[in-house]
């Protein structure tokens, strides 16, 4: 059997320079791939944990860069406005530490940053793990109550923020 992970050549850039991603990305309507990923506190999440809430899993290459810095805040001010049962986790490949270190710095009590510093297990099952950078490319994912992946957004310039707007028509479909 072949263990190989595929490999996309091409389907984000950075600062137009194409990049590689690790992994598929998962189909709409499909359960949503089973991941874990250590929290600020070091201890391990996996997406079972929530199960019963609507999941918005937004992945950012670095919380130490302006635009992940911007987009992680404002996610984080989008989710005061929202219902409790909408859990929104920002992932990156950020040490627990360092994200522990933003989130103070940030004043970030809304969402919840994981770290896929160990396996990148998230990376690889959701198809965005950068291979030349080993970092996760930008991209949100909406998983329901059932645990059904029902939105997908891959930014196709890593520089880029999200567009925010299609996000929160999403999760208001949802809710």
């Amino acid at each position: 059997m072949d263990e190989r992970v595929a490999e996309h050549a091409g389907r984000v850039t950075f600062q137009g320079e194409p990049l590689t991603l690790m992994g598929n990305l998962p189909e709409i309507g499909t359960f949503a791939p089973a991941f874990t990923a250590v929290a600020t506190d070091l201890s391990e999440v996996s997406l079972a944990d929530t199960a019963g809430a609507i999941r918005v899993l937004v992945a950012v290459p670095s919380l130490d860069t302006p635009v992940c810095d911007m987009e992680a805040r404002r996610f984080n001010d989008e989710a005061a406005k929202l219902s409790d049962d909408v859990l929104i986790e920002v992932i990156s490949m950020d040490l627990p530490f360092a994200q522990a270190r933003w989130c103070g710095a940030a004043g970030a009590d809304r969402v919840r940053t994981l770290s896929d510093h160990r396996d990148a297990a998230f990376g690889q099952a959701y198809g965005v793990l950068i291979s030349e950078l080993r970092l996760l490319a930008r991209s949100v994912f909406i998983v329901d109550r059932e645990g059904r992946l029902r939105y997908g957004q891959l930014v196709n310039e890593i520089a880029n923020e999200p567009d925010y707007e299609a996000v929160l028509r999403a999760i208001e479909g949802l809710t």
